[in-house]
Formats: structure tokens, sequence, C-alpha cells
């Protein structure tokens, strides 16, 4: 089914007037609705009456800057969100998908691909809930909880081990298929953080991995729970119940 842009609504959080100007009438010429803020704080202020379908974030914004206001999304919502930043390091690119970003975009920006880069990350939001019916409810493996309504981990202790949204997904991917190798490819493809990897390499699925063996790490046995197949991907040892 061909998408469609009628009816979405794109928040712009900006600083530069003339490229949030350039970026918000792209947008709406290509059929989108647009809010347009020069900051955090106004942004925050909208979402008292407003609700968005993805959010296009700079990095480098006056007060709170991008990510800050990425990490307090997060903590509410799973609305799509875009980086942009005149920063092009890795590091940033790493910062921003650890903090549950679905794409991330070097200035300058081109309008015409971050139109093109925003259909892509409404039609992958769009299709995730057919595309993963089972991963509902709760999963229990080696003590420990996968809450994937609530979108929670919970250690064998009972408490609550803090993930980001990108880590979520390829975990659930992994405990989806147990005893089973998944490749990064695929990772890729169902985690949520899948297009920080226009890097062109595997980074964000081996930091993504690295992360959670920390997490689960911190529990005995945590961190043994994901294996590496080397040149292959990932394989996830325990059994899983539902």
């Amino acid at each position: 089914m061909e998408f469609s842009s009628r009816s979405r609504r794109i928040a712009v959080v900006e600083d530069d007037g003339a490229l949030r100007v350039l970026l918000s009438r792209t947008l709406r010429e290509n059929g989108f609705a647009v809010d347009a803020y020069r900051s955090g704080a106004e942004f925050r202020t909208a979402l008292d009456d407003l609700s968005f379908d993805l959010v296009i974030l700079d990095v480098m914004l006056p007060g709170s800057n991008g990510f800050d206001i990425c990490r307090w999304l997060r903590a509410r919502s799973d609305v799509p969100i875009i980086f942009m930043s005149a920063r092009g390091q890795n590091t940033d690119r790493i910062v921003g998908l650890e903090l549950g970003a679905d794409d991330y975009l070097p200035k300058p920006v081109d309008p015409q691909e971050l139109t093109a880069r925003v259909r892509a990350v409404l039609r992958r939001a769009e299709a995730r809930p057919s595309d993963e019916p089972e991963m509902s409810g709760l999963l229990h493996f080696e003590g420990w909880t996968m809450d994937c309504r609530r979108r929670e981990l919970h250690a064998p202790d009972g408490s609550r081990v803090s993930v980001s949204s990108a880590e979520f997904d390829l975990l659930a991917v992994l405990v989806d298929m147990p005893h089973r190798v998944v490749g990064r490819e695929l990772l890729l493809e169902h985690s949520r953080g899948r297009l920080a990897a226009g890097d062109g390499s595997d980074r964000s699925v081996d930091v993504l991995i690295s992360r959670l063996r920390r997490k689960l790490g911190s529990h005995d046995g945590g961190r043994d729970l994901i294996k590496t197949v080397h040149g292959i991907g990932y394989l996830f040892t325990a059994e899983v119940s539902r």
C-alpha cells in the first residue's frame, strides 16, 4: 500500500531560523502538517496540547539540547525521532541510537533527503505492530521478566533495569528467537536503531549488544545470556516462557 503523508503531524525543533523555515516548507509541500519550534522549552510546552507522529530534533539547541529532549520524550512516548546535527562524529550517532532515536542526519541537511527519511521512519513505525504480533505480554527467562506492553525489563531480584528503546527492541528480537543465531542485518532491520546504521557498518548493533551485556551482567549469569557467533551474529542462550 502506497504511503500517504496526509494528516501526519511533524514537529521540527531547530534553532536556526532559515533552516527551520526551509524544512517546514518542504515537509508541508510534501503533504505533512508541520509545527516548528526554536527550542526544547517551546516544544515541551506545545506537547500539553498537541501530539505528533514524528519529531525532528536538532542536537545543538539552546537550553536543553536534543539529547536531553530525546531522553525526556522516551520516558513518555515511542514517537519516532530523527536527529539532525552539525557535529557528524560517530559518537553523536551512537549516543542518539542509545537514546532511542530512529535516524540521524548530519548537517547540512538536504530537505528532500530528510523528507524521504521521514517517510521511511513512519512506514516502519506503522509496520511494527503487525510485524511483531507475538511480542506482547510478559516474557520470562532465567528469572528475568520483559514486559512488552510497558516496555520494561526486570531483573531476577525484581528491580527494573533501565534500557533504551533501541536496546529493548534488539533484546526482544533475540528473546523471540532463543537458541537461534540471529544475524546483524536482521537485528538492524527489527531494532529501533536500525537506520542509525547509515554509517555503513554493524557498529550500531555491536554497541547495543555491549550495553545489553553490561546491564544484564549486573546480575549473576546475565552477561552469558547473549553469545557472539563470530562472523554471523548473536545467539540468546536462555529458555523463554510466555
